[in-house]
């Protein structure tokens, strides 16, 4: 109960102060690591409201998701995280739901450099992601597979990989 407290208040805390700036969807997010601990994400988007290679078969766009994760380790390895990537977005053509597939690459700022039997090596890590889903009502649910490593900058760099069903919410 805990630990869910302290993931409700940074939740607040993070969507609180960007609210202000301008209207983001909110993304919920609930899965597990490569070492099998239970990871739990709450994120906000803003869409880029561009399009590119528009056609008959869809388009490209994207948007920014900022994210805060908390890793549901044993006593001594929880943790939490806080990133920001930007994500390309192909969204394939439908009436009333439309595939769509992701990919981006951002940076993360972990609050320990330990995370299950993993050394990180840094608080900084760069975040790589690939994503596929649908999109229907101003709504999406999807499945996403993102790896955190600082890319060699500091050793150990044993990174982390998250799996996650998401359920994302437009404002």
């Amino acid at each position: 109960m805990k630990k869910l407290c302290a993931f409700a208040a940074a939740a607040a805390l993070s969507f609180g102060t960007l609210g202000a700036a301008q209207a983001a969807d909110v993304t919920a997010a609930i899965g597990q690591s490569g070492d099998s601990t239970m990871v739990y994400r709450l994120g906000a988007q803003w869409d880029w409201n561009h399009s590119w290679l528009e056609s008959s078969y869809g388009r490209l766009t994207g948007y920014w998701d900022l994210g805060y994760t908390y890793w549901d380790g044993d006593k001594t390895a929880s943790n939490h995280s806080i990133s920001f990537a930007p994500v390309f977005v192909y969204e394939f053509a439908g009436q009333n739901v439309r595939p769509y597939i992701e990919a981006g690459i951002g940076v993360a700022a972990f609050s320990s450099t330990e995370l299950e039997s993993n050394e990180l090596g840094s608080s900084f890590q760069f975040e790589d992601r690939i994503g596929v889903g649908l999109r229907f009502a101003g709504q999406e649910i999807g499945l996403r597979a993102i790896h955190y490593s600082n890319a060699g900058l500091k050793k150990p760099n044993d990174g982390a990989e998250a799996y996650t069903v998401h359920y994302r919410m437009s404002f």
